[in-house]
């Protein structure tokens, strides 16, 4: 197959973004060439990661990390503007980024962010590229908004979750899309290894007691079956990002999309790197494969 070059469009989900790795790794490794890439919140973090050189050596750290590494990482707080300041892992994207333009970047990238004063949809096209993801990664309620240049930023899947529309001005052969929120039912499971399962059952127990003692000190609902502040909000954003996806999907048709189940994972689970890059790797391939199938 003679090298494709690829538009590519990472659509925001939170923890399911680590899906964007293994599949951009299949992607790659396919003979594909990605030329362009815009990206919502996670979608933005891993295509600027990819677009600066780093997202080898990033997902190398991720892997690393277990449940209690991700909660030391998050820097909580119980600020009204948000539970997660956000900075400890900013450092560390500093330190790989450095203080990268996104003008200087070898390919055109695109972050997405929202406005908070304006509600309106922000393209982050040039200036710093730590500055740009930042922006796109502040999930409301969760991590505190992003201030640049007087504005105050929030996250780019709140308007837009599958930022189409700015590569659809680049010259490329194909635009893939990697849609995060697909309601897909997975005709063959994806099981996770015994390590994973473990590891899982861990985070949890530790997970809910962290949630009991946020859920005192914010005063917020009360705890009613299995339905906790967190799990409402995170259910929320996914239906609401679902819907928004559909929208962007019929307004901009990409030539393929990849279809990563929300039921993966729940946004907040980021202690499940390993598992969520395979699923992405495995989905990619299961997709790009249909997709050649059908255009030899």
């Amino acid at each position: 197959m003679s090298q494709k070059r690829v538009s590519l469009v990472l659509g925001s989900g939170g923890a399911r973004g680590y899906a964007h790795i293994g599949a951009i790794e299949e992607i790659i490794s396919r003979g594909y060439i990605i030329c362009a890439i815009s990206g919502s919140s996670m979608g933005a973090l891993i295509g600027g990661l990819y677009a600066c050189g780093k997202l080898k050596e990033y997902s190398s750290w991720v892997q690393t990390l277990d449940f209690l590494d991700v909660i030391k990482l998050l820097d909580i707080t119980f600020a009204s503007s948000g539970l997660i300041r956000g900075d400890k892992i900013i450092e560390k994207l500093e330190e790989m980024i450095g203080d990268t333009l996104i003008e200087d970047l070898d390919i055109p990238y695109t972050a997405v962010a929202t406005e908070l004063t304006s509600q309106k949809e922000v393209w982050f096209q040039k200036g710093p590229l730590i500055d740009a993801i930042r922006a796109s990664i502040a999930i409301p309620t969760f991590f505190t908004p992003h201030k640049h240049k007087d504005r105050l930023f929030l996250d780019g899947g709140i308007v837009n979750p599958l930022p189409i529309a700015p590569i659809m001005s680049q010259f490329s052969d194909m635009v893939i899309a990697i849609n995060l929120n697909s309601n897909k039912i997975l005709h063959k499971p994806i099981e996770p290894t015994e390590e994973e399962k473990r590891e899982s059952e861990e985070a949890k127990n530790i997970f809910a007691q962290f949630i009991e003692s946020a859920e005192k000190r914010l005063s917020q609902l009360k705890k009613e079956e299995e339905l906790t502040y967190i799990s409402v909000i995170s259910r929320s954003i996914d239906t609401m990002q679902n819907i928004l996806t559909n929208y962007k999907i019929a307004g901009y048709r990409p030539d393929l999309i990849i279809e990563i189940p929300k039921e993966c994972a729940m946004f907040y689970e980021f202690h499940r790197a390993k598992e969520l890059i395979r699923v992405g790797r495995e989905l990619a391939k299961e997709a790009l494969e249909d997709f050649e199938r059908q255009n030899p």
